[in-house]
């Protein structure tokens, strides 16, 4: 199996810069044999956000594309504040939480988009780990912010 790090080149994935912690806390931290990663929203190679609603001014698509967004937001997170994301053993624990209207019922498929990435660039057998979704009102009208839980090779 190939590395994360050789997946991500073959892929041709282009990983944004990482975001500046938006508070008082850590954007990553190790605890025994694990590697924890606070919230990370969708940054853009240009460093904007993407924002917005969906069921509102987005649809499932356009929120699905910013969950893979943030995937790609959290790479650079880890590789930024972490280092060697080969290190990485396998995704462990997602959190995806969806900006999105009261009637909006596509959290799961949204979140897709995160976890098809995580499984592209770790494989299907540790790319996918447990995984909640839910809809919420997210700081700075985000679209979507995931958090989540990977094992290290230790």
């Amino acid at each position: 199996m190939k590395k994360a790090s050789e997946k991500i080149k073959e892929l041709g994935l282009i990983l944004p810069p990482a975001p500046p912690p938006a508070g008082v806390y850590r954007p990553v931290l190790v605890v025994d044999n694990f590697l924890y990663v606070s919230g990370q929203g969708p940054v853009l190679p240009d460093e904007n956000l993407m924002i917005g609603r969906a069921g509102d001014t987005t649809d499932k698509d356009g929120a699905k594309l910013a969950a893979r967004q943030v995937g790609l937001t959290m790479l650079s997170t880890i590789q930024t504040h972490f280092g060697d994301i080969d290190q990485i053993k396998r995704v462990v624990k997602v959190l995806g939480m969806v900006n999105c209207t009261p009637d909006f019922q596509q959290h799961p498929y949204v979140i897709n988009g995160f976890s098809e990435l995580m499984a592209d660039v770790f494989g299907k057998e540790n790319g996918i780990g447990v995984r909640s979704a839910v809809g919420m009102m997210l700081p700075s009208n985000v679209l979507v912010e995931i958090e989540a839980m990977f094992e290290l090779h230790r």
